[in-house]
């Protein structure tokens, strides 16, 4: 931990002392919500040791800063498993945010959806998720904090505060479960047809390590999926991370509404 240590010393000294109230990772094609905080942005390849996301869509640096007059750090990137075959990429940068004193984290990732009320555009908040990858982030660690429990992986009071504020916007905001392969090729409809059977209604390439590594570390999580495209066989969509780009900014703004509702009604929970 004197990685994280060290890390987040020297974000303070270039952000400030206060710790951000929560902590944000913006999926792909949603990297451009960070230049909506007003703060200090730090490029990841100027701390030691974070991935330095390489997929396009992403915008790979953290700032840390103001957001409807909360204290945020939003990660405009994240590394995958499927980038390095490491399942535990995020681990430095999300024990840094717990080593800045953040206590909350908000994820968000673009996600196929399994289900035709939730069509491309839309948006899912996670009530759960299923780790179809076979792998573990915190495979290695060599302590008993290992045996993390995950009935209450995805934060009730967090998920209430998000459907509040979609509620209140007027914007719907189902919930589903979420699985979570490892890519970097999408799903056969093969896997489609067994993710539904094993009760998913999203699928995607990232959130699900973020969410373990999270609790290991003691934060709250909660997690919104943009919806990009239906998952394969579900539609005659060509599916490619082109149109998960196209799609994403079309959900995009309704998070960025949800989000700021949410941190704007936040109180001290």
């Amino acid at each position: 931990m004197s990685k994280s240590v060290d890390l987040a010393a020297l974000i303070r000294d270039r952000a400030g002392d206060k710790a951000p109230e929560y902590g944000l990772i913006l999926g792909s094609g949603l990297g451009h919500l960070s230049a909506q905080v007003d703060g200090t942005a730090i490029p990841y390849d100027e701390l030691p040791g974070f991935p330095h996301a390489s997929v396009s869509g992403h915008v790979p640096q953290l700032v840390i800063g103001e957001l409807e007059g909360r204290r945020v750090a939003v990660f405009g990137g994240r590394s995958h498993y499927y980038e390095s075959g490491r399942a535990d990429a995020m681990r430095l940068p999300l024990e840094t945010l717990a080593a800045l004193g953040t206590k909350k984290l908000i994820l968000t990732n673009a996600a196929g959806s399994l289900r035709p009320d939730i069509p491309p555009g839309g948006l899912m908040l996670l009530d759960d998720h299923i780790a179809f990858a076979g792998t573990n982030p915190l495979i290695g660690e060599a302590t008993d904090a290992r045996f993390v429990p995950m009935t209450d992986a995805h934060d009730t009071q967090m998920r209430d505060a998000f459907s509040a504020a979609a509620q209140a916007e007027g914007i719907d905001l189902p919930e589903g479960v979420y699985c979570w392969f490892s890519g970097p090729s999408f799903e056969t409809p093969a896997e489609i047809r067994a993710a539904r059977t094993l009760g998913a209604d999203a699928v995607g390439m990232s959130t699900v390590p973020e969410i373990i590594l999270g609790r290991f570390l003691g934060l709250r999580c909660a997690a919104i999926s943009v919806i990009t495209n239906m998952g394969a066989g579900l539609s005659d969509e060509s599916i490619s991370h082109d149109h998960t780009k196209a799609m994403a900014p079309i959900g995009a703004s309704k998070l960025e509404t949800v989000l700021r509702r949410f941190l704007r009604d936040a109180q001290d929970r």
